[in-house]
């Protein structure tokens, strides 16, 4: 006979802590890397949290002088414990974003479809024939096609920020706003003078140090790190005509604000028309969360039984249940982190067409809907004096 007693048994599960977030986990891949032995292969990922991890793969200044280089930008940017993964590769953009034979698809189920975004740097020194590397340029759209398949076959949403190598001329950059790549963006700009590089680093660690909602050149957000960036061969503070222009024409470019000390990025566009709903990396960034939600939230639904109405419709308790776990989900995981623009509390609708033929179907359309935060991109102050007469 065991000895009386009173145990305690301690629940857990009740705090709704979730697990730590994974919305800036980038992949930053560069082509033209050196394999180092067994400890940095090709066309392997691995997962870093600060500059003091190269030590361990062998990757040096000697070895590796660009990686390094990047690696120190992204951790100036971010905090270091930040996990990225660093890969490296040979050949070109084109080459590897291409969705049947190229690496980016790869990588992204070799990930297992936890990154967010790829960022995508080379070493070539190829000359530019429209104000950048042709090679970026063409890799633009490939780039498109492989983040759409990685969002439509794998459930993996993508964005995909490429270098913009061998920068020129503002002027003879093509306009990516007559575009439709709506999950890609071209950055332009460096921390070196006549720099064939762009600031990949540097713009990589801003998204990843910042919400999702929250535009990598929010001004409340404070500067960049890098103490001088350039455009070419002159200093963004001396070119701010070609920043216009490049940004107008749906580049990430670097520039200044009178009044206020270092550099900040003139917006978060992506290659496409600005009326596009996730023309910014912002909207982008927020519809693949609420993607991936709904998508886990209603694959608990998939197969599952539904109780039916006599004409073959879901119930309406079936309806409400499904409309409110979709929306408990976005709101718990979005709303409540400050992700979404909320009313009463809400920042989204689930609707379920309680009239849809479940039954001779076997199908349920359902329509989910975020609602984002506006951004002021200008604001015009009318200034006068203040007298008897106004």
């Amino acid at each position: 006979m065991s000895l009386p007693k009173v145990t305690i048994k301690y629940l857990n599960g009740l705090l709704g802590v979730t697990p730590e977030s994974k919305d800036g986990l980038l992949a930053l891949v560069l082509l033209g890397a050196s394999a180092v032995g067994d400890t940095f292969k090709a066309g392997t990922p691995y997962l870093i949290y600060g500059p003091a991890s190269l030590d361990d793969l062998g990757v040096t200044e000697e070895n590796n002088a660009r990686l390094v280089e990047i690696v120190r930008e992204f951790y100036s940017e971010a905090s270091e414990g930040t996990p990225l993964y660093i890969a490296g590769y040979t050949g070109t953009m084109t080459a590897f974003c291409n969705k049947d034979t190229g690496n980016l698809v790869s990588l992204v189920e070799q990930l297992k479809g936890e990154v967010r975004g790829v960022v995508i740097a080379g070493t070539a020194t190829d000359a530019a024939t429209e104000g950048i590397s042709a090679d970026v340029l063409s890799a633009v759209p490939v780039a498109q096609a492989a983040a759409e398949h990685c969002a439509d076959a794998l459930y993996a949403p993508i964005f995909v920020v490429l270098e913009g190598r061998s920068y020129s001329k503002a002027a003879d950059l093509p306009d990516m706003t007559e575009n439709e790549y709506n999950r890609v963006a071209v950055l332009v700009g460096d921390t070196k003078k006549d720099s064939k590089d762009a600031a990949v680093g540097t713009l990589a660690g801003r998204i990843a140090g910042v919400a999702i909602q929250r535009n990598i050149a929010a001004v409340l957000a404070g500067p960049l790190a890098p103490a001088e960036m350039y455009l070419g061969g002159q200093l963004v503070d001396k070119s701010m005509s070609d920043v216009r222009t490049a940004n107008d024409k749906g580049y990430l470019v670097p520039r200044i604000h009178t009044g206020r000390a270092g550099y900040y990025f003139t917006d978060d566009v992506l290659c496409c028309d600005p009326t596009d709903d996730y023309a910014h990396l912002t909207a982008r960034r927020t519809i693949d969360k609420a993607a991936r939600i709904a998508y886990d939230t209603l694959l608990d639904f998939l197969l599952s039984e539904v109780e039916l109405n006599e004409d073959g419709t879901m119930q309406q308790a079936v309806v409400k249940s499904w409309q409110a776990a979709v929306e408990s989900a976005i709101n718990g995981q979005m709303t409540a982190n400050g992700e979404l623009s909320a009313v009463g509390g809400s920042g989204c609708r689930c609707i379920i067409d309680a009239s849809q033929n479940v039954l001779s179907t076997g199908r349920v359309d359902v329509t989910l809907k975020v609602r984002p935060y506006g951004y002021a991109r200008e604001i015009d102050c009318k200034l006068g004096f203040l007298t008897n007469n106004a």
